[in-house]
């Protein structure tokens, strides 16, 4: 007779296989299921749908916190930083306008905060995939997976053509199965090298984003911890940007009842 332990350790073996790809999926989450409709027509709904949050974001005031940290590469902070706080405000013209809170001098050293690295925070972080762009770019369907519970569709990202002085965004995106807006991204910015910025490096990052008055997914999180491989340096790197306290934008608008003055006769003259 062979020995029930003997015999538990064989059945353990033969599942063992079995529960390695159930713990990777469950590492994953990424689901291979067909979606209800064709992709095409989801990218043509979702686009729709970003354009109107794009809209829609314009018209809201907002406070956004950046903060950029040079790291040792195990992790411990090293002193350097950029830190600013600004308000994304309307003047009484109805412009956009930043008004900076907070911005004590930067003690960043090791790296330089360029044009560019501002250009991604307002753009390329906040990364949205709307009708006018969405051309641009070529999008694959990689399958669901729940995001916080909400339950998404999966796309790949990349830029179909990378065009001289413009910034692109490469990655993945996770799309509400039911808002079609995107809830998070996660990627890099693609440029075009020149002899100029061939020294240039940028951190990949993650957006998460929130539902906003019940209708709108705007962004509220963004991270990116990074070593970029400078030159003869490698630098770690990481940036938290913060966008809180959306509010809808309502200029004050007062109407006021002017009562009309009789015309004084003319008086006669002397």
């Amino acid at each position: 007779m062979i020995p029930r332990y003997l015999v538990a350790c064989f059945v353990a073996l033969l599942c063992l296989p079995a529960f390695l790809v159930a713990q990777e999926k469950g590492k994953s989450g990424l689901r291979k299921e067909n979606p209800p409709i064709v992709v095409e027509e989801i990218i043509r709904k979702f686009a729709e749908k970003e354009q109107e949050f794009q809209r829609a974001r314009e018209n809201y005031i907002y406070r956004q916190t950046v903060r950029i940290e040079v790291l040792e590469l195990d992790g411990r902070r090293s002193g350097e930083e950029y830190f600013m706080v600004s308000d994304i405000l309307f003047d009484n013209k109805g412009r956009r306008l930043e008004k900076v809170v907070r911005s004590p001098p930067s003690t960043l050293q090791r790296v330089i905060l360029t044009p560019e690295d501002l250009h991604d925070i307002q753009n390329i972080f906040p990364f949205v995939l709307t009708t006018s762009n969405v051309g641009k770019y070529n999008l694959t369907y990689l399958g669901k997976e729940k995001i916080d519970e909400i339950d998404s569709y999966v796309f790949d990202v990349s830029p179909k053509k990378v065009e001289k002085d413009e910034r692109y965004f490469e990655g993945k995106i996770w799309v509400d199965d039911q808002d079609l807006q995107i809830v998070k991204t996660d990627g890099k910015t693609i440029y075009v090298v020149t002899k100029k910025n061939k020294d240039a490096r940028f951190p990949r990052f993650e957006t998460y984003r929130n539902n906003i008055d019940g209708k709108y997914w705007f962004p509220v999180y963004t991270k990116a911890d990074d070593v970029l491989d400078f030159p003869g340096n490698k630098v770690r790197i990481r940036e938290v940007v913060k966008y809180e306290n959306y509010k809808r934008f309502e200029a004050d608008v007062k109407i006021t009842n002017v009562e009309e003055v009789p015309a004084e006769k003319p008086k006669p003259s002397p």
